[in-house]
């Protein structure tokens, strides 16, 4: 009786020694097929972030109300680069400033998914440099006439430490952004005396790498233009949905509408021209306006929002004329508000954000006029637009609906069901590693 007492106590120890074996054996397989699952999804798409010393980055911030000429930037740090909430009681808008992109990004790669520690496993390598920040003292400050300088710190570091990560494709395979146009980088070596602009694009060293800016020159291979951040930051799904459906119910009283500054020059120019067409606008029995301005001079709407959304909400029709550069941040802002652009020049747009905004979609969800046509042959913008049918109208706005998630720098931290949409910030990455990718194998065909 002992011994049958005994063997089936036996007998379940070693039921319960192989239940727990089992049960080990299945973690254990679970985790190989995440394991697996994870090498699948980043295959080709491993990101390494190279440790800069402070002064690159974080230092930079530090000084945030020490910069000359711009105002105090330290109200735009908070949220990681997102700002202020517009009031507290939002979930979704900030005062976010163009000049923190550089910050917004640093923060969103931290929770890439496809990160790795090992630099020679990584397909691209991400430089934490806010360059950006970094050029204000050469083109403001006491260091504008060694502008030709600016980035040389970051190649010597780069050459210093872990020379071979640099080294190993030539740099084609890093990558870094840039918050202000590529032009504030590009004053030619020989330019003496300096005249405007740092020259780090300039700088052969940095031929190689791939740089993100808010507006790129044409011919330059290595720059890619990423929309410029607006006041939107989502946090859930539900935020996002919701705002595109107000965007949709959203009664157009407003043929058309121009957000920004400029156009008081007696010289001509498309604003200028804008500016008298609106003064000068009839009455339509289909819009309460034929054309409203919200003037934006001196900076009033840069960080409030509420001035010029509510006015896009009830406009068809957005114009993005040319400013000091060809972009602006309004394209984005009207996108958003379920606006339709309309440009004046392909350098404003069409040439640029190719990532984010189909070129060969263009037709589907904006309005070209060019600007030789209005300010010297006086073609009038609201008799274009109004000979545009009703249907080709709500077929443009709907793409425009369905753009929005392409041009929004979602929140930090956000939830999984916004995550499964690709925003801005996907789809730069995205075609940063097409472009590396691309150029790698390249090379490796040249060597």
């Amino acid at each position: 009786m002992r011994q049958r007492w005994m063997n089936r106590k036996r007998g379940m120890g070693m039921l319960k020694g192989s239940g727990w074996a089992l049960v080990m054996l299945m973690m254990l397989s679970v985790w190989k097929m995440a394991a697996s699952s994870e090498e699948e999804e980043c295959e080709n798409r491993w990101i390494h972030i190279r440790k800069l010393p402070s002064r690159f980055n974080l230092d930079l911030l530090a000084n945030c109300s020490e910069y000359p000429m711009l105002d105090d930037l330290c109200p735009y740090l908070g949220n990681h680069g997102l700002g202020q909430k517009t009031h507290n009681r939002s979930r979704s808008w900030y005062r976010t400033d163009p000049s923190m992109l550089e910050l917004v990004f640093h923060r969103r790669m931290l929770e890439y998914p496809c990160l790795t520690q090992d630099p020679l496993r990584a397909n691209a390598i991400y430089l934490p440099y806010y360059a950006g920040l970094d050029a204000i003292r050469y083109l403001y400050g006491p260091e504008s006439n060694f502008s030709a300088l600016h980035g040389l710190h970051l190649f010597h570091f780069l050459q210093q430490d872990n020379p071979q990560i640099w080294a190993r494709h030539m740099a084609h395979d890093h990558f870094l952004v840039m918050a202000r146009p590529a032009w504030d980088f590009s004053q030619p070596l020989s330019n003496d005396p300096p005249i405007w602009g740092t020259s780090f694009l300039e700088l052969p060293q940095f031929f190689n790498l791939t740089a993100l800016t808010l507006e790129a020159r044409a011919w330059p291979w290595q720059e890619h233009a990423v929309p410029y951040p607006t006041s939107f930051h989502p946090l859930n799904l539900g935020l996002l949905e919701s705002w595109i459906t107000r965007g949709r119910r959203s009664k157009r009283s407003i043929l058309a509408l121009f957000a920004g500054g400029g156009g008081g020059s007696s010289s001509p120019n498309i604003r200028r021209s804008i500016r008298s067409e609106c003064e000068n606008a009839t009455s339509d029995p289909s819009y309460e306006k034929l054309c409203e301005i919200v003037d934006c001079s001196n900076g009033v709407c840069e960080h409030d929002p509420i001035r010029f959304m509510r006015p896009m909400l009830q406009a068809s029709f957005c114009l993005q004329p040319p400013g000091d550069t060809p972009t602006r941040r309004s394209t984005f802002d009207a996108i958003l508000a379920g606006c339709i652009p309309v440009f004046f020049e392909d350098l404003s747009a069409k040439s640029q954000y190719g990532w984010h905004l189909p070129e060969n979609e263009f037709e589907d969800f904006s309005v070209f006029i060019p600007k030789e046509e209005v300010v010297f042959r006086g073609l009038r913008i609201l008799n274009v637009l109004q000979r545009i049918p009703r249907a080709k109208v709500r077929s443009l706005r709907q793409r425009v609906l369905a753009l929005i998630p392409n041009v929004l720098y979602r929140k930090h931290d956000s939830s999984p069901g916004l995550k499964a949409k690709k925003d801005a910030f996907d789809l730069a990455i995205d075609g940063t590693l097409d472009k590396i990718r691309s150029r790698v194998r390249e090379l490796d065909f040249v060597i």
